[in-house]
């Protein structure tokens, strides 16, 4: 097995752009307008910050989630079916992981540690998993080995359904809550008709679902009877959802890819429906509108923000350090199309203004703050790597 090459830093320097309002997007690909100001289109920001990118780990096959260990490593998703280790030093290749079906967008998708990550060792990965008949987004726990080098105990807590033959829109982000249950983001699988069972409240097609982390259904669940609707649903009509992250006061935040046009963030809330594919703020790829035609319509919820064109959101954090100088309770998202690092300003549940930094390291899936406030980010390409992001100077 080849491992990815180590190397040392050296500095890449990335420039903020100079501020101006609306953040300069480019012309919009639908005729929708906002349904409240700075819905879209939020006024430009400048922090005056440049960005310094040091490479961590280069040579990784489409790495698609990073997360941090309390000893200073790090562990890496690659998309084919790898689990990397880097220890601080050198990386490895971690035993025991559950196969997956890699092709297209599937793969092993995230990782995250269980809150008790110290006293137990436990984490979580959600990957394609190959099923008779097709594939779906799964979620299993385990138990990484003191060294790093293996898991044990693999168990599955959680089969998306219905199994469906396709490669695209698992998800998949895992987020453990301060109350202890897990937030899964799932994907609505992308074609049609299958996609349009977003709605259905039978199946997990474009949900977000909420379990204990035994698999088990909170007794606080919007549906925990199981007489509307599986009882794992916490909310529906989402699209495909690779960002989610919890603010500073532990609420949790989701951002997902639209169609062409219509990127959103949510704050989805217990058993609102989010409209995909009824309504959205845009169209299809070939152009034509989108279900009902509307961008909205009653009974649905309006998304906090969406950007049109879009920016391929995957990854988010919000800032809570002291490295980057004012940048504290603002979201980072990773962006794909076009490749950038994307900062929003919010103040309650509004955005204010947006700001991007194109770094020219690659597609950013991924984005962890690190304890010192560095930003740790991978990047989804054939040769993709682990950077470390700080401000110059």
């Amino acid at each position: 097995m080849t491992h990815p090459i180590l190397t040392t830093a050296t500095a890449v320097l990335i420039a903020s752009g100079a501020s101006a309002a609306p953040w300069p997007q480019g012309e919009p690909n639908t005729d929708f307008q906002p349904a409240f100001p700075e819905q879209t289109r939020a006024e430009a920001m400048d922090s005056g910050i440049t960005l310094k990118s040091e490479p961590v780990v280069q040579g990784l096959v489409h790495p698609w989630a990073v997360e941090l260990l309390p000893d200073g490593g790090a562990l890496i998703t690659e998309r084919p079916g790898r689990l990397k280790y880097y220890t601080g030093s050198e990386v490895h290749d971690v035993t025991g992981i559950p196969e997956v079906s890699a092709g297209g967008q599937g793969g092993l998708l995230d990782v995250a540690l269980s809150p008790d990550f110290a006293d137990n060792r436990v984490i979580f990965l959600s990957y394609a998993e190959p099923r008779d008949g097709g594939n779906g987004t799964s979620v299993a726990r385990m138990v990484l080995a003191e060294d790093g080098m293996s898991v044990s105990d693999v168990q599955v807590i959680f089969r998306q359904t219905p199994t469906y033959d396709g490669d695209k829109h698992f998800g998949s982000r895992i987020v453990p809550a301060p109350d202890g249950t897990l937030f899964i983001t799932l994907g609505e699988r992308s074609d049609v008709p299958i996609r349009d069972t977003a709605q259905d409240m039978q199946n997990h097609l474009g949900k977000l679902i909420r379990i204990t982390p035994d698999g088990n259904i909170p007794s606080d669940n919007p549906y925990s009877d199981g007489q509307q609707a599986l009882p794992e649903i916490y909310a529906s009509g989402l699209r495909n959802v690779q960002a989610a992250t919890l603010d500073g006061n532990g609420e949790l935040w989701t951002i997902e890819h639209g169609p062409l046009g219509g990127d959103e963030v949510n704050k989805p809330q217990s058993g609102e429906n989010y409209g995909w594919p009824t309504v959205s703020y845009g169209y299809n790829y070939d152009g034509t509108r989108v279900g009902s035609g509307e961008s909205s319509k009653e009974g649905f919820a309006e998304p906090i923000y969406y950007w049109d064109p879009v920016i391929a959101p995957s990854g988010a954090e919000f800032y809570q350090g002291n490295l980057f100088s004012g940048w504290q309770g603002d979201l980072l998202i990773g962006a794909m199309n076009p490749p950038a690092l994307v900062r929003l300003t919010i103040e309650g549940d509004r955005v204010t203004g947006e700001e991007r930094f194109e770094p020219g390291i690659g597609r950013i899936r991924d984005v962890q703050e690190a304890p010192d406030g560095t930003l740790w980010v991978v990047t989804d390409e054939d040769d993709g790597g682990l950077y470390r992001l700080s401000p110059e100077g």
